[in-house]
């Protein structure tokens, strides 16, 4: 009987050994890769558990806000939230939650106001003046009936798909997001580098149109304590008093008196301006939930709701105009 050389044993049995190695690295690849995978995902869920959570605490602290609304004008001697206040703060076993509070009397209605207003005002939200005018022309012939087709019909009709502009009031104010020169950035607002030397972050939110027009908004006074600075210039009250008045409101909304004081001292007109005003308002709510150990999420989840506030003798106290799940706020 013959058998193999010790030299072929000791190559079979390297080879062998090598294979195992081999089987052993891939192994431990697979089983590195799975655990990451079971990590992320684990994080994932984690994540989306968290979001869930503050944007029921944000539908809650809003459905709150709405109530205890209500609630004060209906007994205002019983006021849950102070009159013309401007935001709420709630907190709840499971988080935080901010509440906006604007009434549509902070923004100018978009049907009524002048082409010269609308000019001023998306100057003041950084649009330049020649692109100003086009948009200010653009929305003007959106809400204007009109006879025969004009240039911005013919750039509708050119779109893909094409379309044609109602010539009548706007009912809807994500409307302009359909007139010709109007983009997302400028509706919604975006952020823009902030001021040389100043301190915070580097960038600062621009608000857009959708803060400063409404199809319930004011014809000509807006709410002092709320309006977007760019809608107060664009109804022509100076930049200085502009300043000193968001300064003032940024420390406690004011009441009439107390507004008809502050511009008296600044030798400002109350022509443009009041305090709060009709049954609608806008509200959004943003919510941070608790972590496990007590800490407060770095997730924020904003939802905001339009508001109309019924008279009495009404079947419900209010009614949800528009609803926004997602929503964005400074």
């Amino acid at each position: 009987m013959r058998t193999k050389p010790r030299a072929s044993r000791s190559r079979g049995q390297g080879s062998a050994l090598l294979t195992v190695l081999w089987l052993t690295a891939a192994l431990a690849a697979i089983g590195f890769t799975l655990a990451g995978t079971v990590r992320g995902e684990a994080e994932r869920a984690e994540t989306a558990a968290e979001e869930l959570r503050a944007y029921y605490l944000a539908v809650g602290a809003l459905q709150r806000a709405e109530l205890e609304l209500a609630w004060s004008v209906i007994f205002p001697n019983q006021r849950k939230i102070p009159q013309g206040s401007t935001s709420v703060d709630y907190q709840f076993p499971n988080g935080v939650a901010h509440v906006e509070i604007q009434p549509e009397t902070a923004k100018l209605d978009v049907n009524s106001v002048s082409v010269e207003t609308l000019n001023r005002l998306l100057v003041a939200l950084g649009v330049g003046a020649a692109r100003a005018q086009e948009i200010a022309a653009a929305i003007d012939d959106w809400r204007r009936p009109a006879e025969t087709a004009s240039q911005f019909d013919l750039y509708y009709e050119a779109q893909v798909p094409s379309f044609r502009a109602p010539h009548a009031s706007l009912q809807e104010i994500e409307e302009l997001l359909s007139v010709k020169g109007i983009t997302p950035d400028l509706f919604y607002g975006t952020y823009v580098p902030a001021a040389a030397g100043a301190d915070g972050p580097r960038l600062a939110p621009q608000g857009g149109l959708i803060d400063c027009l409404s199809v319930y908004g004011a014809r000509d006074r807006v709410d002092a304590n709320t309006a977007h600075p760019a809608v107060l210039e664009a109804l022509g009250i100076s930049p200085y008093v502009i300043t000193a008045l968001v300064e003032r409101r940024r420390r406690s909304p004011m009441t009439l008196p107390q507004l008809a004081e502050f511009m008296q001292s600044m030798g400002g007109s109350m022509e443009h301006l009041r305090v709060e005003g009709n049954s609608i308002v806008t509200m959004k709510a943003t919510a941070r939930p608790f972590l496990p150990d007590g800490r407060l999420s770095d997730l924020r989840r904003t939802v905001a709701a339009q508001i109309k506030y019924m008279p009495p003798g009404s079947e419900s106290v209010a009614h949800v105009l528009r609803w926004y799940d997602t929503a964005w706020s400074h």
